[in-house]
């Protein structure tokens, strides 16, 4: 993949990886579109980077997106690559959860639904541009998921699954398809959990490599190591993530 001149789209670039991302995406010289739900953020970003492209929203709402696939159609036709990044956590036991409904229907909207449908919605520009991919990115937590997040760990894998079909789909294309696969980074989402969590330009730094080099898989930090560990051990590496790292 070449990594300038491009139009990329990034939802969720607020904060954490998707911020990331776009600023090394801006920073080698493409057009980037960043979405989110808090406007005063994007303002925020805006006021630093003149250059970034802001679209505030909540992509749960079919209205929304159908708004954000005009704005890009209408203005910026050029788009070749989308980064499916928005997701949200919620960490709750199936058994005591009071809002329990509302949260699943939540997360699955934002972490599968969501990515599926702008996939969908945009393969029809990607596959006309030069240079184009769809990046997704999951989670480690496919490869053997912990107890307190039944939901977001379900749809990772489902994302990881579908990112695989759509690479079959599209190999006789012009559209690349690559997922970043991420150990606990520190962004808003993981405030007050875990250890040894990598920072998001680190993710970046990683990401950028194999993007450059269309590697369309990226383990980043100790996601390479759990997938070693579940090639041999399958039962480790679930003991090892059954209480989240």
């Amino acid at each position: 993949m070449t990594t300038s001149g491009n139009t990329v789209l990034i939802t969720g670039g607020s904060s954490g990886i998707g911020l990331a991302l776009a600023k090394r995406f801006l920073y080698y010289k493409n057009t980037v579109i960043i979405t989110g739900r808090d406007q005063t953020k994007l303002e925020q970003i805006k006021n630093e980077f003149p250059d970034m492209i802001t679209f505030a929203g909540d992509l749960t709402d079919k209205n929304i997106i159908e708004q954000l696939v005009s704005f890009v159609e209408q203005k910026h036709p050029g788009l070749n690559i989308l980064v499916n990044n928005a997701a949200v956590q919620y960490n709750y036991s199936f058994t005591d959860e009071p809002d329990l409904m509302y949260k699943i229907d939540y997360e699955i909207s934002v972490n599968l639904v969501t990515p599926l449908k702008l996939t969908g919605l945009f393969l029809p520009l990607l596959l006309k541009n030069k240079n184009s991919a769809v990046v997704n990115i999951s989670s480690g937590l496919f490869i053997a998921p912990k107890k307190s997040a039944p939901v977001y760990c379900a749809t990772k894998s489902a994302l990881h699954s579908f990112t695989k079909t759509l690479r079959y789909q599209l190999e006789n294309t012009n559209t690349k398809v690559f997922e970043i696969i991420p150990a606990l980074i520190d962004t808003p989402m993981t405030a007050g959990r875990g250890k040894s969590k990598i920072s998001p330009e680190q993710l970046t730094d990683e990401f950028f490599r194999n993007f450059s080099s269309d590697k369309f898989e990226s383990y980043i930090g100790k996601t390479k190591l759990l997938k070693l560990i579940n090639r041999f051990s399958p039962k480790l590496a679930e003991k090892i993530m059954k209480k989240g790292l």
